[in-house]
């Protein structure tokens, strides 16, 4: 991305907009006047979130950001590359149309300058609501500008101290570039660049098949390039459950998705305009040639420049600022919550955990009162990747529960025999739900469903209600609905319950009652 935080290519009307939003070019600091109750550094989902409930309690609140309020998710993360599966959902809707009696002319194109226009101006309608204005009239003061620790509880900003009884930390992370020789000298977007694009790439390598890479390697297929996307281990998604990472393989396969998995790219080499990946893959060598590269793993934590060490807060270039269960640092006056310190590094996790550091921060006092602090530990993390269909966990898969010991039992629910995925031709999917063996607890479930994403939800709230399968079954789903899949796994473990002992006793009691 440029150096100039005020301005962002291509710079049209719509960019524009966003700057004036999330960092006004003319934008003025605020004179602080005595001490912050809190001081908020990173202007990111964490950041905001943080900010914006301390000041609705009546703290005093600062807000630092270097660059652009609303972080990576607004500005090059899940808002633009939503935009973007959209569009390319509907291109897929439509080439499949002849499958539901709906006829359309041969030869549908993409006009993908149109999809970038449409993301760049939804984008900025949607900037507002993370606008420096907003949270002004929050009552937070926002200081654009480099933050940096100093001695004792102060933080330097544009040239201003600004002092604080406690503060947090949600600089989140950045896209880094992999260590492959020749990267550099060849050039490759990232989520930072890559929705400047104002043309389509004809040919595009994909390099890491986590969420991000999956999400736009499907996309660019769809919109007409010839992707190749490349994973070093032995298959796409490999957080996921290996059977559901499998149908959402399928459907690459189906949109020219071309899937290198266990593939080392050994060098890069750019000739004239292309660039040439050298691979490994089975002990065989091979040349792929493209026109870009989208690298779609790696994130590193921003730490550099904060002063860090100067206030005693422990933190690594790899894994961020270390917090423990109530995201308090290393030093006591300092928390830290979302991407800065977390593995699991979403817009969901990153609200959820800000919550957490902002009570645990301002309300010690009232939290012991009321039985203790809040813990991250606690939680129970959602995860999707919105790939079409999307793929989508919360809790523990089996692998997971034999690593801790945990004996588990798994209950099953094609799509294929649900009626609305059948009438929507969306049977390629699956419900597994893995529960205690013994017990209805359940300590995960994968969701593969064109909209997994918010069919998850309802499992995690059961989980955190502590309620297990025999809440899901007694929950009436309407019909017809994809979700009912999750009732009908629901029932599978239910009809595990009913022993042959019990389903004798029921036949004498019938006997009985005739």
């Amino acid at each position: 991305m440029s150096s100039d935080p005020t301005r962002i290519e291509p710079w049209d009307e719509h960019n524009q907009e966003l700057i004036a939003n999330v960092h006004p070019p003319d934008w003025k600091n605020p004179i602080p006047e005595g001490r912050y109750n809190l001081v908020v550094i990173g202007g990111g989902a964490a950041g905001l979130i943080s900010a914006a409930i301390a000041a609705g309690v009546g703290a005093r609140v600062a807000l630092i950001e270097r660059r652009h309020l609303g972080g990576d998710c607004l500005n090059v993360g899940c808002v633009p590359s939503k935009a973007l599966l959209r569009a390319a959902r509907a291109l897929a809707d439509v080439r499949r149309a002849g499958e539901f009696g709906v006829r359309v002319p041969e030869g549908v194109a993409v006009d993908f300058p149109a999809v970038m226009e449409r993301m760049r101006r939804l984008r900025a309608r949607i900037s507002p609501i993370d606008s420096a204005q907003r949270y002004t009239d929050m009552g937070v003061d926002i200081h654009l500008g480099q933050a940096k620790f100093t001695a004792g509880n102060t933080v330097e900003v544009a040239g201003q101290s600004l002092e604080f009884r406690k503060a947090i930390v949600a600089t989140g992370a950045r896209a880094v570039q992999l260590p492959i020789p020749g990267l550099n000298e060849a050039g490759c977007l990232t989520n930072e660049s890559l929705f400047s694009l104002t043309s389509l790439p004809k040919r595009l390598a994909v390099i890491g098949a986590g969420p991000i890479g999956c999400e736009m390697a499907q996309a660019f297929a769809r919109f007409g390039s010839e992707v190749t996307l490349l994973e070093q281990v032995h298959q796409i998604l490999p957080r996921e459950d290996p059977a559901a990472a499998q149908l959402v393989k399928r459907a690459f396969d189906q949109d020219g998705v071309k899937t290198l998995c266990e593939v080392e790219i050994e060098r890069i080499e750019r000739r004239g305009d292309e660039r040439v990946l050298h691979l490994a893959r089975n002990g065989d060598g091979s040349e792929l040639t493209v026109d870009q590269i989208l690298i779609g793993v790696g994130r590193a934590p921003n730490v550099d420049g904060l002063g860090l060490d100067v206030v005693g807060v422990e933190h690594d270039s790899r894994t961020g600022v270390k917090v423990d269960d109530f995201l308090r640092t290393t030093n006591p006056d300092i928390y830290a919550c979302g991407d800065i310190c977390l593995p699991t590094k979403f817009t969901h996790t990153a609200d959820a955990t800000a919550q957490i550091a902002v009570q645990n921060a301002l309300f010690g006092i009232l939290n012991l009162a009321q039985g203790g602090r809040r813990k991250f530990s606690d939680l129970h993390i959602p995860w999707c990747a919105y790939t079409d269909p999307e793929i989508a966990h919360v809790g523990l898969s089996e692998a997971d529960a034999r690593a801790k010991g945990i004996e588990t039992a798994t209950f099953q629910q094609s799509l294929g025999d649900i009626d609305r995925a059948i009438l929507e031709g969306e049977t390629d999917g699956l419900v597994k739900i893995h529960v205690r063996k013994g017990s209805d607890q359940i300590v995960g479930a994968t969701i593969v469903a064109r909209h997994a994403g918010e069919m998850i939800s309802e499992i995690t709230a059961v989980m955190n209600a502590g309620r297990g399968m025999g809440t899901l079954g007694a929950t009436i789903h309407p019909y017809p609905t994809q979700a009912e899949a999750i009732k009908r796994a629901a029932n599978n473990f239910n009809k595990t319950r009913l022993t042959p002992a019990l389903k004798k006793l029921f036949a004498r009691w019938m006997e009985w009652n005739r």
